[in-house]
């Protein structure tokens, strides 16, 4: 089907790699039954148009998605706290991911894609550090969203992907193809959750999620350093944690 590229590797494993579960602490209250991120960034930036917040970023013709995935991020963050510069630029998308790929169309892994964005600014933006999120947790999927304005999330692409997303149906289980991709998770409730991807929302149920979804991340962006960013969340233990690992 014309229009949708993947391009996201299959997840890579780095025993540096900080975890969510290690910084919820007991005074973190359960998440909501649901929650959407973008109620407070369409607020804040006066539109309802999931097309000009979180554009194709190329992901048409190039296998960019993970850059893409994190393009979106930032209009996320962006968007949470009234920031007026808003949107990446699609050339300044592809221009990284090209220079991260070496200047071949070869997709990329999240993780590198997440250690170049913690040890440089994208856009102009800062991450403090990422934590990896056990897929099979829906209750610190669900307290990620809620706190950090989304989660970062790899899956194994299903053959119904395209079709469904083209119907405007949401994503259920299906076979898996060797095929991966990159999005940017923004709202759940019990049916499942809305991403972000190829201009649009898209749907998928938890079952989708639990079938295909084979990494996830916390980003945790410099507006995380105030104090009521997160409350419950044991920020000044992970800063310690971070001085200890290897860049």
């Amino acid at each position: 089907m014309p229009g949708f590229r993947f391009g996201k590797h299959p997840p890579k494993v780095d025993y540096r790699t900080l975890r969510f579960a290690s910084y919820v602490t007991s005074q973190l209250a359960a998440p909501p039954v649901s929650f959407n991120v973008l109620t407070r960034v369409y607020k804040n930036l006066k539109t309802t148009d999931p097309a000009k917040l979180f554009p194709m970023d190329g992901n048409d013709t190039l296998g960019d998605c993970t850059i893409a995935a994190l393009a979106h991020a930032v209009t996320a963050y962006r968007g949470l706290v009234g920031t007026k510069k808003v949107v990446m630029a699609q050339a300044d998308v592809t221009k990284l991911y090209m220079h991260l790929t070496g200047g071949v169309d070869s997709g990329l892994n999240e993780l590198d894609v997440l250690n170049y964005w913690r040890q440089n600014a994208v856009d102009g933006d800062e991450i403090m550090s990422f934590v990896s999120i056990s897929p099979k947790n829906h209750a610190h999927v669900q307290l990620a969203i809620q706190l950090f304005g989304g989660v970062y999330l790899g899956f194994q692409v299903q053959q119904n992907c395209q079709q469904e997303f083209a119907d405007h149906k949401p994503w259920t289980p299906g076979p898996l193809t060797t095929d991966g991709h990159a999005v940017l998770a923004v709202a759940y409730d019990a049916t499942g959750v809305t991403v972000l991807t190829w201009g649009n929302t898209q749907q998928a149920t938890w079952a989708w999620w639990d079938e295909c979804v084979d990494e996830a991340y916390a980003i945790l962006p410099a507006e995380a350093k105030n104090a009521a960013f997160a409350p419950g969340f044991d920020l000044a233990q992970l800063q310690t944690d971070l001085s200890g690992v290897a860049s």
